[in-house]
């Protein structure tokens, strides 16, 4: 690796580890920052607005819009994620708005990372996300990261597993509500 290149990778660590940097509750920008609230208890997500500006904005409307109060976890893998968003909790549904293109990162999918869902075309994000459970490195780069858990972890962890290959869920936890931390001070 040369000069220039070694130089450039040192500049991206340093904008993915302000980026991901980790943080408290209070330190938290309240307009990026998402309470997702389940019957477990309180789950804190912190956006990324640097890395993926049109998902966060999108998840940030449908929020403001109460779209994903009760929405089910309808795919949750033991030990890989759990994934909701679907108004219809099948996995085949979304909201009536646009898909997104997608803004593929080099943040890893570590435990905690919340992540956009989508079909096989990396440009149909719309309204579900999953939360890993466990890191999940061979979805690196193929899906787009906007935000990560730094608080209520053990929640997430709570949340009823699946069954067989598919993960489907019988009788599914829900989201109660999800709404941005600026919104409820």
């Amino acid at each position: 690796m040369g000069f220039r290149s070694a130089v450039k990778a040192l500049i991206l660590a340093m904008v993915l580890s302000l980026a991901i940097s980790p943080a408290k509750a209070n330190e938290l920008d309240p307009e990026n920052t998402l309470y997702l609230d389940l019957q477990y208890g309180r789950v804190i997500i912190e956006l990324f607005p640097r890395v993926a500006p049109n998902h966060v904005n999108r998840i940030k409307e449908l929020t403001r819009e109460k779209f994903y109060d009760g929405i089910k976890f309808h795919r949750v893998i033991d030990g890989f994620m759990a994934q909701t968003g679907d108004p219809t909790g099948t996995g085949s549904g979304g909201s009536s708005k646009k898909d997104l293109r997608a803004e593929f990162s080099n943040i890893p999918h570590d435990r905690g990372i919340v992540s956009m869902a989508r079909t096989n075309n990396p440009n149909s994000a719309n309204s579900q996300f999953f939360i890993v459970f466990e890191n999940s490195s061979f979805l690196d780069g193929k899906y787009t990261v906007f935000g990560r858990v730094v608080e209520g972890m053990e929640y997430v962890d709570q949340i009823k597993r699946g069954y067989g290959r598919s993960g489907t869920v019988r009788n599914p936890d829900i989201i109660i509500q999800m709404r941005v931390m600026a919104d409820v001070q």
